[in-house]
């Protein structure tokens, strides 16, 4: 029992065990692994047939960290129950998988001090770099990633420093599609349901107003629900607030900061027997696959989901491999406006 024990403890073969048991020298063991071609078969074989009776596995990750180059990426997102970024993390893994990366994906909830500390664990890794829709796109921390030598890409926002590279998408335009497409179906009173932490959402909301400017309306006009938090529970409770209103003075519309919310806008409202869109109309935001699949099929403002990844893992992996040809962009796609019957009703 003794033995059996201490045989299920050894410890992993080395490079070195390898090389006794075939009889050569290390040199010729790094060359049958990493260059067999230079090797004669014959040689090629007795080590190969090492490694097979001394269970010997080649330790890649620590080969790249001598080398200062990680196979992973780190991936920062605000909510990993929020289908959107799960189709963002599609993308970076189409691109990372191509290049033979594996990606760290990283929840940070909203919460800095949990996104300092996954920060924390990517650098002790040496991650090749970092994605990252971040709580604060100016933190330190971000910066003190950068000055030691880590690559980072702001993902879903729009750097402020020219120094860094991020994809985004346009929500200002976004909020203006949305509310344009409602003011042409004949309303005036519109509601946003939407917190103000994020960027992305302040953009919306300000996109919004603007749509109403342009039509000769007063932006104060739209009714603000602010939400703590942009999740399916958040819009049920948001349609409550918007019910609770008079009759008179409650909107016949409403937009969404994203989709989860709409849906839950959506789920209220049907409670209450109210009829969507004939009595409100509703858009959110992000076109998750839920929107089209929901009771009421949702209009809702199209984020290039996969395609952000795509680009944003392209532009880091292009940063960390050839750092002195890599000049940093700021990309920013256009949204899309994707009508479907939740908001279809024209008022007179």
């Amino acid at each position: 029992m003794e033995a059996r024990d201490r045989h299920l403890t050894r410890p992993a073969a080395s490079v070195r065990d390898v090389a006794i048991r075939a009889g050569v020298s290390v040199g010729t063991v790094s060359n049958v692994l990493n260059k067999p071609d230079i090797v004669t078969p014959t040689t090629r074989s007795r080590v190969l047939a090492a490694i097979q009776e001394l269970g010997f596995v080649r330790n890649d990750a620590a080969r790249h960290l001598r080398r200062g180059r990680g196979r992973t990426l780190g991936l920062v997102v605000l909510d990993v129950a929020n289908p959107f970024f799960t189709d963002v993390a599609k993308g970076v893994e189409y691109t990372t998988g191509r290049a033979g990366l594996a990606v760290i994906f990283c929840n940070s909830d909203g919460d800095l001090a949990k996104e300092n500390a996954y920060l924390d664990l990517l650098e002790e890794q040496r991650v090749r770099g970092v994605l990252i829709t971040p709580i604060d796109d100016a933190s330190e921390r971000l910066q003190r990633l950068r000055d030691h030598g880590v690559c980072v890409v702001m993902l879903d926002r729009t750097s402020t420093n020219a120094d860094a590279c991020s994809v985004s998408v346009d929500d200002h335009l976004g909020g203006q599609l949305a509310i344009r497409h409602l003011i042409e179906n004949g309303h005036r009173r519109i509601a946003f349901v939407g917190g103000s932490a994020l960027q992305q959402v302040r953009d919306r909301h300000r996109g919004a107003q603007q749509a109403l400017v342009d039509a000769g309306l007063e932006p104060r006009s739209l009714q603000r629900v602010d939400t703590p938090t942009l999740t399916v529970a958040a819009g049920r409770d948001a349609a409550a607030r918007i019910l609770g209103l008079p009759r008179q003075a409650r909107a016949t519309a409403v937009f969404c900061a994203n989709d989860l919310l709409a849906l839950g806008v959506l789920q209220g409202l049907t409670r209450q027997r109210v009829r969507v869109p004939d009595d409100i109309a509703l858009v959110g935001y992000d076109d998750i696959d839920f929107a089209a699949a929901a009771a009421v099929p949702l209009t809702s403002v199209r984020q290039p989901r996969q395609r952000l990844g795509q680009t944003a893992a392209t532009l880091l992996l292009e940063e960390a491999d050839k750092p002195e040809e890599h000049q940093h962009q700021q990309v920013v796609f256009d949204p899309e406006l994707v009508v479907r019957e939740s908001s279809l009703h024209r008022l007179p």
